[in-house]
């Protein structure tokens, strides 16, 4: 089951592209193409609001893997619904997250809410 907004986009469309902004590294267009402007993000550093706190939760994830590869090993979808399992490695020897899980809450074609938790081994 997969609910769409107005424009057709599915849930499972918005949190693919999001993903494609990401691996290309397109912060920016990732914002303006999948995030509501009123976004609220749930992560260990607390709770959050607007595209703001993204750019910032994603320079904390730069932080622990400045050159990071990153695995997206399970997206599910049910209606506006998402779970994306994923893990990220900088270098052999370096950094890894082996048990990263976001949670994605999509509303009219947007990231409405969105929960990030993981845990950063060196």
């Amino acid at each position: 089951m997969s609910a769409q907004d107005s424009n057709g986009r599915s849930t499972r469309d918005v949190l693919e592209d999001h993903l494609e902004q990401r691996r290309a590294g397109r912060l920016q267009a990732d914002l303006d193409r999948n995030y509501a402007a009123n976004v609220v993000t749930l992560s260990a550093e607390g709770v959050h609001h607007g595209h703001d706190a993204i750019r910032s939760l994603a320079a904390i994830l730069r932080g622990y893997l400045p050159d990071g590869a990153y695995n997206y090993r399970s997206l599910l979808v049910h209606g506006e619904v998402g779970m994306l399992e994923w893990s990220g490695r900088c270098s052999p020897d370096s950094t890894r997250i082996h048990d990263g899980v976001d949670t994605y809450l999509v509303k009219n074609g947007r990231i409405a809410v969105q929960t990030i938790h993981y845990s950063a081994q060196e």
